[in-house]
């Protein structure tokens, strides 16, 4: 019993110094200040895409033969049904010319065959001629008529052919890629050759961004969008979801969605390929408060008091039971273990921060781990020395500012966003979460985790 007697007065006179050493620190702590602002707050969804035409045309040709000539280049304006480029035509006269003349023999068999059919049938009238004779006849006479339509159809497939020498555009727009050049041979055997790319309409442009799944469906149809593009970082665009396509892509076990942005271009700045960072606008507030997330997440430094309470609670733990002494020394350990993490104990004068597991602390956010999210937070202010905690109502957020409301919150009051510690006193230290922490509680973008 001596032992443990002394042992208690050990502790006492070790918390009486922790409790000094930590006053002297807490009296040269001093707390950074920001004000609550009013004004406008968006919350927005970030993505990346390419800018595109909104209908892009590949012209290819279905004869073969070398280019004689190209009439439009790059960046060259073309209207529907403008000529331009030609294959050399001189194959493909000759074999217009080739199938004429086939006609032209049809015909001259037809003729003969149908006067051998007209003295067979006379003759095959009188009796003369027998019944074979007649009926083969009229079966050569027959099969000049089809060879005839035969040569007829080949005649108008080698016009149609020699027609495609001529390229023409199939729509308005711009030259956007030559793939072809002056005397280059051009081959159509089982697909058509491309020789240029059409873009229909710069002055009207959309983006194809990627979306990250947890964010997919803060996006709607008709949601207007913000993007800069790195040829000019200095001037932000804007353009409205068109839609949201149902199919996946997965790339390295990230899942995402194609969104369609319509673009209105007029001066022609933005050109086909550039690389577009999106801003989707999932919430916007006027004339609200808001104060830097740094001040949600603030959290009052360790109350020596407490600590030394616990100290002493664990030493007076140790005199009822040697063996006990141990396991509540762990304990003890542990609790300031859990209070050093971030859990705020109630401070003398000041009334409680927070209830629940981990009230106050960065780590507890006013809920445990896996629970539902609230929309609830706490704020500081001071009065004199004293740190007084307001419980605040959380809005929307653009990752910087966050939107609150709350009794007693007016516009230009001072709120607590951190500690400067002119010693080397671990309660002193600054006490704002990580902002880890704040991604884990809120999601990606979103606010301080609330209480």
């Amino acid at each position: 019993m001596q032992i443990t007697a002394a042992t208690i007065g050990v502790a006492a006179l070790a918390g009486a110094g922790m409790w000094t050493m930590s006053k002297r620190g807490a009296e040269e702590t001093t707390y950074r200040l920001a004000a609550v602002e009013q004004g406008s707050l968006r919350s927005t969804v970030s993505a990346s895409g390419t800018l595109n035409a909104v209908q892009t045309v590949e012209v290819g040709t279905q004869v073969s033969g070398q280019v004689s000539e190209l009439l439009v280049d790059f960046n060259s304006r073309v209207k529907k049904g403008q000529l331009i480029a030609r294959i050399d035509p001189s194959l493909l006269k000759q074999a217009v010319q080739d199938a004429d003349a086939g006609v032209a023999r049809a015909n001259a068999s037809l003729a003969q065959a149908k006067e051998e059919f007209d003295r067979t049938k006379t003759l095959h009238d009188e009796k003369i001629v027998t019944e074979t004779e007649y009926n083969t006849a009229r079966t050569t006479l027959a099969l000049a008529q089809t060879s005839v339509t035969s040569a007829q159809i080949a005649l108008e497939r080698a016009r149609q052919n020699l027609a495609y020498t001529n390229i023409y555009a199939p729509i308005d727009g711009v030259v956007i890629e030559r793939a072809i050049n002056l005397g280059q041979t051009v081959a159509a055997s089982l697909s058509a050759p491309k020789l240029f790319v059409i873009a229909n309409d710069l002055s009207h442009m959309q983006i194809l961004a990627s979306v990250d799944e947890t964010d997919i469906g803060s996006i709607k149809e008709g949601q207007q969008a913000r993007f800069t593009v790195q040829s000019f970082q200095d001037r932000q665009f804007r353009g409205t979801v068109e839609q949201v396509r149902l199919s996946s892509t997965t790339a390295n076990n990230v899942v995402s969605y194609t969104v369609v942005i319509d673009v209105a271009n007029p001066d022609g700045a933005l050109l086909p390929g550039m690389t577009a960072t999106v801003q989707f606008v999932t919430g916007e507030a006027s004339d609200v408060l808001m104060v830097a997330n740094t001040a949600l997440r603030f959290r009052p430094p360790v109350d020596p008091a407490d600590s030394a309470a616990r100290r002493t609670g664990a030493g007076a733990s140790a005199s009822a039971s040697p063996s006990a002494s141990a396991n509540t020394g762990s304990a003890a350990t542990g609790a300031q273990a859990s209070t050093a993490a971030g859990a705020a104990p109630r401070a003398s004068g000041q009334g409680g921060f927070g209830s629940g597991a981990g009230a106050g602390g960065a780590g507890g956010e006013g809920r445990r781990a896996g629970g539902p999210r609230s929309d609830m937070g706490m704020v500081f202010t001071l009065e004199g020395t004293k740190l007084v905690p307001h419980r605040v109502q959380i809005g929307i957020t653009d990752g910087t500012r966050t939107e609150i409301r709350g009794e007693g919150i007016t516009a230009g009051m001072q709120v607590v966003i951190g500690t400067n510690a002119a010693g080397a006193t671990g309660a002193a230290s600054s006490t704002t979460a990580s902002p880890f922490q704040q991604q884990q509680q809120r999601g990606r973008g979103g606010p301080p985790g609330p209480f």
